[in-house]
């Protein structure tokens, strides 16, 4: 069984910041490079952030010094702390293994964010 449960996101106002969480539902959570991803509309789902097993993260260039991805194995959650949030972050975000599985429906049904004054 893979699910993962995406929360956190909502309106908020370019220069603020938004945390979200993401509760997985994975065998040997632990030992997957996780990430979050964003698809904005009209467009493909991109990786913004990812998390090894040993914590070593990466970000895509755009988010670079204003968001910041943790995770807690023991409660198997994924967090992505987003500051200075700008109108071109307004998006759905999603969770994933890093690659994300290969089944479909392994995609939750996302947290949308709009950055919007």
């Amino acid at each position: 069984q893979v699910q993962f449960v995406e929360s956190g996101g909502g309106l908020v106002q370019p220069g603020g910041s938004l945390r979200l969480s993401c509760a997985a539902s994975v065998t040997m959570f632990r030992i997957y490079a996780m990430g979050w991803y964003r698809q904005a509309p009209g467009k493909q789902r991109d990786l913004v952030a990812s998390i090894t097993s040993d914590g070593s993260t990466n970000y895509e260039d755009s988010v670079k010094g204003r968001f910041t991805i943790s995770r807690d194995n023991a409660k198997k959650m994924v967090f992505l702390q987003m500051n200075s949030l700008k109108p071109e972050d307004t998006a759905v975000y999603y969770c994933n293994k890093v690659p994300p599985f290969t089944l479909a429906r392994s995609w939750g049904q996302g947290t949308q964010v709009t950055v919007s004054s």
